[in-house]
């Protein structure tokens, strides 16, 4: 069974912060390539969705309905509903991710 892939506005946004901040910061052509491995990574759960582990720090909470896949050092969190893949955050695992996941997924 394929599934779509989709992503929030959350995540699309995640992805133009990411291209801006290393193409002003190293260089257009590396923000190609990064994003261009981002969205190979994502688009991969197509078929195994279920690959992905569960976030340590929501599973702390006992949150147990996104997951988690990696292109190091960036973390993408998705859930799985029916037969979509809905990416929630797509953020460099390097920062708070605890309050992170917390504001953007469990609106606390």
């Amino acid at each position: 069974m394929s599934f779509r892939v989709l992503l929030t506005e959350d995540a699309a946004q995640d992805l133009e912060d990411l291209y801006s901040y290393i193409a002003n910061h190293d260089s257009p052509g590396k923000a190609d390539l990064v994003l261009d491995r981002l969205e190979n990574t994502f688009s991969s759960l197509s078929d195994l969705p279920k690959r992905g582990v569960y976030p340590k720090e929501l599973l702390a909470l006992g949150v147990r309905e996104y997951r988690e896949i990696y292109f190091k050092p960036y973390r993408i969190i998705y859930r799985i509903t029916a037969d979509i893949v809905y990416i929630y955050l797509i953020v460099d695992g390097r920062r708070d991710m605890q309050t992170l996941l917390q504001k953007r997924l469990l609106r606390a």
